[in-house]
């Protein structure tokens, strides 16, 4: 996949459709690609990014926690995508005011702030910091970067627009469940044995054999690993939106555990279809 471009156009209109060889199912206004839960890799010059579960430690940052209390500004990203924390993001920036952005950050902490915007809802209220792992700077000033998802954090209200945007925010944590009962624990293993499902019959339907998808939650505790489950759902960014704006644990896990389950209940129909009209 390649690169997202940071252009000084009209935001950019995610489009996902049939054409693109994955098998779609609709929940709840969205279309979800199973093929994304294999793996997520964008290009980057010279090498591969991969993005698995391994990249969603435990702890997203080293040192001690932000604290939700505390107010900072913090220069934002307009972007038509979802970055979570501890999720891989590379970008490619060559317009001029992100430039400057760049410049600014890369004599600083490298921080800035990922949020979602598109033409039909805007811009969101709450985002994910990017800090930057590595940077390349060519020779007519663009940069490549690499970015990792940190905490997440609400916008209060924007400082400045000009030359980028530079916003009051602060930081998010997960809260205990309102419901006590709730066992994120088990919860966590439901949704990891429904993605290893998808992730068989999706390889099935597209001819790779029906692989066994082993790992994919590599001992993380729940609140990371549903990050980890809502970066897998590339293709439908208001949805992952949604998730990450949750500040529940359980409701994130239950939320991706019904997508999973309406998943792969196209997938396995899809699959008997496949059976039964072998040429189709």
């Amino acid at each position: 996949m390649a690169l997202p471009q940071i252009l000084p156009s009209p935001p950019y209109k995610p489009l996902l459709n049939p054409s693109n060889n994955f098998f779609l199912t609709h929940h709840s206004n969205y279309h979800f690609a199973p093929q994304s839960l294999l793996h997520c890799r964008r290009r980057f010059n010279p090498t591969r990014i991969q993005c698995s579960a391994s990249s969603f430690p435990e702890k997203h940052r080293t040192g001690s926690s932000p604290n939700p209390n505390d107010v900072v500004e913090l220069p934002l990203f307009p972007l038509p995508l979802v970055l979570f924390p501890g999720a891989i993001l590379p970008l490619q920036i060559f317009e001029f005011r992100y430039r400057i952005m760049m410049h600014t950050l890369l004599q600083t902490d490298l921080r800035f702030g990922v949020i979602y915007s598109d033409s039909a809802t805007g811009t969101a209220d709450v985002g994910c910091v990017g800090e930057v792992v590595k940077h390349e700077r060519l020779v007519d000033d663009r940069f490549f970067l690499i970015c990792k998802g940190q905490e997440r954090f609400r916008v209060n209200k924007l400082v400045r627009s000009k030359p980028y945007l530079v916003a009051e925010v602060t930081w998010l944590e997960d809260r205990p469940s309102a419901n006590g009962e709730d066992d994120v624990e088990g919860l966590a293993n439901e949704v990891e044995s429904y993605m290893k499902d998808v992730i068989r019959l999706s390889n099935r339907l597209n001819g790779k054999g029906e692989k066994e998808a082993t790992e994919l939650r590599r001992n993380l505790f729940p609140t990371p690993f549903s990050f980890f489950v809502g970066s897998t759902f590339e293709g439908a960014p208001r949805e992952q939106q949604a998730l990450l704006e949750l500040e529940d644990t359980a409701m994130r896990l239950k939320r991706e555990k019904e997508t999973l389950r309406n998943t792969l209940n196209y997938l396995t129909a899809a699959s008997a279809v496949k059976d039964v009209f072998p040429s189709s």
